[in-house]
């Protein structure tokens, strides 16, 4: 499509690939790397709304999913959402996990989130200094990990079904502790920023299948301990929990009964989660 010249043409255009179900758009900061939105009609019209990131599992199409099945969320909340996109083979070498673990080679997945929320704020004229995360399965893996780095960037953190998971253990290495986070990523553990963080935790009971999330020695990511934190996903995230709640955070733990791993059939509790949330910031 040639680019449109005049006013008119050029402000249907924005109308439909800047706001409400939105193109996707490369990140300015690594190309590499690509985003889609949902900008509901507030921000259009020029009022602040708040943000959710959404983050997608391991087959990464679930990135559209997330946007579009958030939408309505966003439209009644005044709340953009924002879907990275972290392809596989970002180094060439065929990796489909690094994004789950933060760091891959020279690539600092937390970084280029980071990167893609302030280009969209700075696109929609909007304050998204704190905004709210989701993540089902390799999504939970990110959203769970970023939370531990950056939890004075997020109002809010909904972990869903992470195959792995990092606990707040201090005698064990990054990624089954975090013991050396500061040598791995310039971070110093920050726990009173994470207390201040809204933080549910949902996993369906019949999410049991665990050929995918079992380290096998030798494997990619195996190190002592990888599979220390239970057999499941639900016993994962019950040990991700305890750990948080030892560190005096508070969590909202959801185990939907009946429920395997299916991203869609989780979403309406974390809707439920986050707008209670942001209706309690909203309200202070």
């Amino acid at each position: 499509m040639q680019e449109l010249g005049s006013s008119g043409s050029a402000a249907r255009a924005k109308a439909i690939y800047d706001y409400g179900h939105t193109a996707i758009f490369a990140c300015t900061a690594d190309p590499r790397f690509h985003m889609l939105l949902y900008v509901p009609p507030a921000a259009a019209e020029g009022r602040k709304v708040d943000l959710l990131v959404a983050v997608h599992g391991t087959g990464r199409t679930s990135a559209i999913e997330f946007r579009d099945g958030f939408a309505e969320f966003g439209l009644y909340n005044d709340c953009a959402i924002l879907c990275p996109i972290f392809p596989m083979n970002a180094r060439g070498d065929g990796a489909r996990s690094g994004y789950k673990y933060i760091l891959e080679g020279d690539i600092r997945y937390d970084e280029i989130l980071i990167s893609m929320v302030d280009e969209m704020a700075g696109k929609y004229d909007q304050n998204w200094s704190k905004f709210a995360m989701f993540g089902f399965s390799g999504g939970g893996h990110f959203t769970h990990r970023f939370t531990l780095l950056h939890p004075q960037k997020l109002w809010a953190a909904s972990i869903g079904a992470p195959g792995s998971v990092t606990l707040l253990d201090t005698e064990r290495n990054w990624w089954v502790g975090v013991k050396d986070i500061k040598e791995q990523f310039g971070i110093s553990l920050d726990i009173p920023a994470l207390q201040k963080v809204a933080v549910q935790m949902v996993v369906g009971s019949a999410d049991l299948e665990n050929w995918e999330i079992m380290h096998a020695p030798g494997s990619k990511y195996y190190m002592d301990g990888a599979n220390d934190a239970g057999n499941s996903r639900p016993e994962r995230l019950k040990s991700l929990a305890k750990s948080f709640e030892n560190a005096g955070v508070t969590v909202s733990l959801t185990e939907i009964p009946g429920v395997s791993h299916d991203r869609m059939k989780v979403l309406d509790t974390v809707k439920a989660f986050l707008t209670r949330t942001l209706k309690e910031i909203r309200q202070k």
